[in-house]
């Protein structure tokens, strides 16, 4: 396996460990209260010495629909990063661009201009797809299900259900391997349209970074007397730390803020079987949003577009936007972690990118 397949796939795994607990109020709040009532009965405040309960009422409730990811978006991270070198690397060579590497092997072969970056990105994501439906479906049933009432065992888990039981519910009672993709034309669109931004942002802020920081080493440069003192410019080391934390971290928010509204659809499309079995007890006229109750009705699952249509009559355009705060909070910790760890990796395996390639390739594509 290559360099970037392994930082790829231990930067995801990471992510996912690190992003969990926001990651479930996020799709909690997408999916929205249908799919998520309030418990019929008061639960009572466990013993503060009671670690079984603390750990069943508090703990495990964020931790819902970890391994899933842990294991799918590891594997999702590697192919996205493997996919988008190459694509870049690959694009690099029709444009023959000076400084730019033109070798399709080359995994840090990255971005004559911007546009080339997101349309790397963008391939991609797309190239995830086969990943990421059915980690996200299983993913989010089992954020969602945890505070949804319990039915029959051929309608879907009891409550608190495990990653593996609710893909073996799924290939057992849901269509099989075809009901592992249920939402997964929203699902692609999602992934590449927020991909492309990914790279995008994140290549944006590092060459403006780079490039402020030129600028101050410039113009901090000391006298010709004293430069032996700086071996190698390690004085600079922090600031890189730095640079790639903020761009990891600006570079989801990016992502996140470009597909939000899609990725809420993807959600409530993967869900409505549970918002479903939520909305089937209301009774005495009691409302419930149009998405649970076209779905208790006993019609058809809906697609991604009748979903959308349901929930812009649901809420209008704020209901495309619930849970964006959460999710920007968690996407900024996430992905400054995650490009933390993949470039670390990278560099540590002897293909890093330094910042003198990065603003090489800059000025090769500007001169």
């Amino acid at each position: 396996m290559s360099a970037d397949f392994w930082a790829g796939y231990i930067s995801g795994a990471v992510g996912i460990i690190i992003g969990n607990p926001l990651d479930v109020l996020k799709v909690r709040l997408q999916a929205g209260p249908a799919a998520v009532p309030a418990p019929t009965a008061p639960v009572p405040a466990p013993p503060l010495n009671s670690a079984p309960s603390l750990h069943t009422n508090y703990i495990r409730p964020f931790l819902l629909g970890t391994a899933a990811p842990v294991l799918g978006y590891g594997a999702l991270n590697a192919l996205l990063f493997v996919s988008y070198n190459r694509t870049e690397a690959f694009l690099n060579s029709l444009s023959a661009v000076p400084g730019a590497s033109t070798s399709i092997g080359d995994s840090q072969g990255r971005g004559t201009n911007l546009l080339t970056t997101w349309l790397a990105g963008a391939v991609g994501g797309l190239a995830t797809w086969v990943v990421s439906t059915p980690t996200e479906l299983v993913k989010c049933r089992a954020q969602v299900q945890h505070q949804a009432p319990t039915t029959t065992p051929n309608s879907r888990p009891s409550a608190g259900a495990t990653s593996w039981a609710i893909t073996k519910h799924i290939l057992t009672h849901q269509g099989g391997i075809r009901g592992l993709y249920a939402g997964g034309a929203v699902t692609a669109l999602r992934d590449s349209i927020g991909y492309g931004f990914y790279f995008w942002g994140y290549e944006l802020c590092s060459r403006w970074m780079l490039q402020l920081q030129l600028q101050q080493q410039q113009q901090q440069q000391p006298p010709p007397t004293q430069q032996h003192n700086d071996p190698g410019g390690a004085s600079l080391l922090g600031t890189d730390a730095a640079r790639v934390l903020l761009c990891g971290g600006l570079a989801g928010i990016i992502t996140w803020a470009s597909i939000f509204p899609l990725d809420v659809v993807k959600t409530r499309v993967q869900t409505q079987d549970l918002a479903a079995a939520a909305a089937a007890p209301a009774a005495g006229g009691e409302r419930t949003p149009l998405v649970a109750g076209a779905a208790a009705a006993g019609r058809r699952k809906l697609g991604a577009w009748e979903v959308a249509k349901e929930t812009y009559r649901e809420g209008g355009i704020r209901a495309f936007f619930r849970g964006l705060g959460v999710c920007s909070a968690r996407a900024f910790i996430v992905n400054a972690v995650q490009w933390a760890v993949y470039e670390w990796i990278m560099a540590e395996l002897g293909q890093g990118r330094s910042r003198q390639d990065v603003l090489a390739l800059e000025a090769g594509r500007s001169g």
